[in-house]
Formats: C-alpha cells, structure tokens, sequence
C-alpha cells in the first residue's frame, strides 16, 4: 500500500460565541483542544499534527501539548462566516505541500476518541483511497431526518411532505436510516482541494461510529463533564 503523508489538522479559531473560548475551556482539567492534540498525537499513522489558529493564546497552549502551530491563521479566514477550506488552503500555501498528501480533521469540539477508532478510519480510507474523493465520519440519528419539522411563521412543516404532518407519525422503521455528521475524524485529499476547490469532493466515504459527542453550548460541555469518559 502506498505510504502518505498524513497531517492531522486541528482548527481552533478564537472567536466562538457560543462559549466564549470554546475550544479551550476546561474539561477535566485540560483545555479543550488538549484532548483532540492528545488523540492526534498517539496515532500511529499520523505524522504531522498542526494547530490552525488566528490566536497566540492558543497557538501556545497547542504547542505546549505537542502540536506545531507553525504560523497563525490570518483574521480574514477566522471569523464566523469563514468556510473551512480557506484555512486548508492556507496550510497547503504555507507548508507548500504535495497533491498526494491527506489531511485528518479532526475538531476540538469533539474531545471524545478512540485511537483504535482513529486508526481503523485512516487505514479504512487509505485501502478505498482510490474511489472516493473524501471520508466523512457519521454516526445513526435516534430518529430519522424524515420524521423531522421544520418552522415557519410559528407552524411546523414536514421535513419530507409539504403540510402533512401526520406522516410523521408513522412508525420508525418506516423511514430510512439517516446518519448525521459528527466531527470525530474527516479525510480530505490536498488534491481535491487544490484542483476542484472542493473539501470532501463526489464521492465521500461514510465512516461509521457510536454516537459521538459534541460541544456546541454550555450545555454539550456540562453534559460531557459529567459522563467522565475522559481519561489523562
């Protein structure tokens, strides 16, 4: 199997205003961004693991737990309607990197993982590289997004029928299963970004986990202290 250049890159822009300082607000006793820099670090097949920060703060705190922040993320691509493939775009420019390098990302907000399950995902892309152009983590919803609402001018809609919310109310595995998103590790390929200025490009591979947990509010964090699934 062909050897990659695989760089973990973490984004830990500064201006949150969710949580103030989200991504290095404590969590049993380290920074946030020091559970993800942690998980990076003890892959076996990572070689690279960079901080992307418009923040000095932060950048020394990254350092301080092992990552490289070799260069600060400019403001123009820090704000929030920032995409993420402008701060992509500024590492491969900086780092001049190769089309045949791959990108983990791997985000601060997600603190909870599993190196065998970080693992399994890089060595599952690297043997489906070929076919797909990106990987994208998921985990099943509890409920299927066909079952969900929508609201406009106070009154729900369906998601999946205009003005029929009674098909809603059928039962469960009537509906197909739908996964969302998650945040526990994407794969993109500097190649896909640099020739068609696309993240995750047509053919993105789903990689399956447990549910996984995201800090998004106050609430997400006080909930995940108080599962105590974090371990130094």
């Amino acid at each position: 199997m062909k050897k990659y250049n695989i760089i973990a890159v973490i984004p830990a822009r500064s201006g949150s205003k969710g949580i103030k300082d989200k991504n290095i607000k404590i969590l049993n006793g380290k920074p946030l961004i020091y559970w993800t820099v942690k998980a990076a670090l003890e892959s076996k097949f990572i070689n690279r693991v960079l901080v992307s920060t418009d923040s000095i703060k932060y950048a020394n705190l990254a350092k301080k737990y092992g990552a490289e922040v070799p260069f600060l993320r400019p403001k123009s691509i820090s704000n929030d309607k920032s995409k993420d493939i402008e701060f992509f775009i500024h590492i491969i420019k900086s780092l001049k990197l190769s089309t045949d390098d791959l990108f983990v990302h791997l985000r601060p907000t997600t603190p909870y993982r599993e190196i065998k399950v970080i693992n399994k995902a890089i060595q599952f892309f690297r043997k489906n590289i070929k076919n797909y152009t990106s990987m994208r983590s998921v985990h099943e919803m509890s409920e299927s997004a066909y079952k969900t609402f929508e609201i406009k001018k106070n009154l729900l809609k369906s998601i999946l029928v205009k003005n029929n919310l009674e098909i809603a109310n059928q039962p469960r595995q009537s509906f197909p299963i739908t996964y969302q998103a998650n945040g526990y590790i994407d794969i993109v390929k500097v190649k896909e970004i640099l020739f068609n200025n696309t993240l995750y490009g047509r053919k993105c591979l789903a990689f399956k986990t447990i549910t996984s947990y995201e800090i998004d509010n106050e609430e997400d964090l006080n909930l995940i202290k108080k599962l105590k699934i974090l371990k130094n």
